[in-house]
């Protein structure tokens, strides 16, 4: 009888965490039970590490845990206070750099760039504030645009192309003139066929995107981020593989 094959492994934080061939870092960690703070990867989409907020150590190198292959043996270092220093820098250049008032946005308490702040330990902006000029596109008859928010994850970009099939948004510029666009010929969400039901719309992170006409339905503090962390949420909606080797397994 041929024998079963031996799980490969990688030793995170001092723990050997299983993986499956073809995974990342990032997705064997949370296969595993165990949060990388992120907020551009999305378990449904190929990750391409834009905000480089899962960024850890690899023997000794830095990498972001969302777009590197798991390997036999590698030894990764994911919260020290070093890297959660690191983190906490990149959030908060991300605060900086848009217009984020959490205590008056309808997307708080769901908001993603918020819930990864608490987690990280951010208290304070650090950076001055940039309080860029950014518009409001209100041209739609049910969806509202508010570009001040926008971390330029990407993410309603792909959604929209690859699974919508629409192309609605894009990104535009470069560096700190990076923004997001939205393809039409007059650059506004009405003259596109963006609709309600789209994927595009549900994997916003932040406050960008908002349905109208249905704000803070959910009251602030029984929103899912009030209710529990950001990490708890990401567990949840890990895929896990069936052939997974239980931890502590023979």
């Amino acid at each position: 009888m041929s024998k079963a094959p031996v799980p490969q492994t990688f030793v995170l934080d001092g723990e050997e965490v299983v993986f499956a061939p073809g995974q990342t870092v990032m997705q064997a960690a949370l296969a595993a039970g165990r949060y990388v703070p992120h907020l551009c990867y999305h378990p449904e989409f190929k990750p391409h590490g834009s905000c480089k907020v899962c960024t850890l150590k690899v023997d000794g190198h830095w990498v972001t845990s969302c777009t590197l292959p798991a390997q036999a043996g590698m030894q990764v270092e994911s919260r020290s206070e070093e890297i959660d220093e690191k983190r906490r820098t990149l959030v908060q250049m991300l605060f900086v750099e848009g217009n984020h008032f959490c205590p008056s946005c309808e997307k708080s308490g769901e908001c993603k760039l918020q819930a990864v702040a608490y987690d990280v330990g951010m208290l304070t902006p650090r950076f001055d504030h940039f309080y860029p000029d950014r518009a409001v596109d209100a041209s739609h008859p049910d969806i509202l645009l508010d570009f001040n928010r926008c971390i330029l994850c990407e993410l309603c970009v792909r959604a929209s192309g690859e699974v919508d099939g629409k192309g609605v948004f894009a990104l535009s510029g470069r560096g700190i003139t990076k923004h997001l666009i939205v393809n039409s010929e007059s650059g506004r969400l009405a003259d596109t066929d963006i609709a309600l039901g789209d994927k595009a719309l549900d994997v916003c992170p932040v406050g960008v995107i908002l349905r109208k006409r249905v704000g803070f339905a959910t009251p602030i503090g029984s929103r899912r981020f009030d209710l529990e962390p950001v990490s708890a949420q990401a567990l949840r909606d890990a895929p896990r593989p069936l052939d997974r080797t239980p931890r502590g397994a023979e």
